[in-house]
């Protein structure tokens, strides 16, 4: 089984190019996508997050399935009903429950002081595979315009996220774009379950793309439990966000 996340910046960084993407890889499994909108062509032009909502593609969700008919789409939104987590699944994988939990805040929260930092959901799935059963868990973490080191926010956000794969009696792939550095304590949590960093068992150097033009090189991160078989774990070449997508191989 092979799984794609990817922080699709809205599509900003190309529609062409971003749509090329899918079809170059339209034999995965399963994509994981972060900042994933379907609507709120409102917010177009909107000052969120320190950046103008500009050349977003604002119904990026019926986009992509209009490129993936063979797969079923899941979304959900932690900001107003059009902007959030999406994931795609080939419709010959049996997918036995699907959901969400909030990790940070309630649905419908945001700051007063900047929209961009609102509440964040865990998007997952559990599906049938060869192996046995699976949980496949979307991530995108708070943004707070304070860099992406640990905050008390950011420590409950990894503490609920580990209560919720504690709750779970199926072996786990949890990816996305956390928001972290890999030296934070929330990232610490996660790990302390006993979960394997792929980023850092891999040796990956950076999960940005050159349109990304802060110093920071991480953000993404895929944790697998150890009774998952991973064949391959790699950062894809192509740039279609400032986020860099990961490619998971499973046995």
């Amino acid at each position: 089984m092979q799984i794609i996340s990817l922080n699709t910046w809205g599509g900003r960084g190309g529609k062409d190019t971003f749509f090329d993407f899918f079809r170059k890889y339209k034999d995965v499994d399963v994509f994981c996508l972060q900042e994933a909108w379907n609507g709120g062509e409102h917010m177009g032009g909107k000052l969120v997050g320190n950046a103008a909502l500009d050349k977003i593609v604002f119904r990026l969700v019926d986009e992509v399935q209009k490129i993936l008919p063979t797969y079923t789409s899941y979304f959900r939104p932690h900001y107003g009903d059009w902007y959030g987590l999406a994931i795609f699944v080939k419709k010959d994988i049996k997918v036995i429950d699907e959901g969400e939990i909030f990790v940070h805040k309630e649905r419908g929260w945001a700051s007063k002081e900047d929209e961009g930092n609102h509440a964040r959901n865990l998007q997952w799935i559990t599906m049938e595979t060869s192996a046995g059963l699976r949980t496949i868990m979307n991530f995108h973490g708070l943004w707070n315009g304070k860099g992406k080191g640990d905050s008390e926010d950011r420590l409950v956000q990894s503490d609920n996220i580990v209560n919720f794969v504690k709750s779970l009696t199926t072996p786990v792939i949890l990816c996305g774009d956390f928001n972290l550095r890999p030296d934070t304590k929330s990232l610490a949590k996660i790990e302390e379950l006993g979960l394997r960093n792929l980023i850092k068992e891999y040796g990956i150097t950076s999960t940005r793309t050159s349109m990304y033009t802060k110093p920071e090189k991480f953000a993404d991160y895929t944790f697998v439990s150890k009774e998952v078989n991973v064949v391959d774990f790699k950062i894809l070449p192509e740039e279609v966000s400032d986020h860099a997508a990961m490619f998971i191989d499973l046995a």
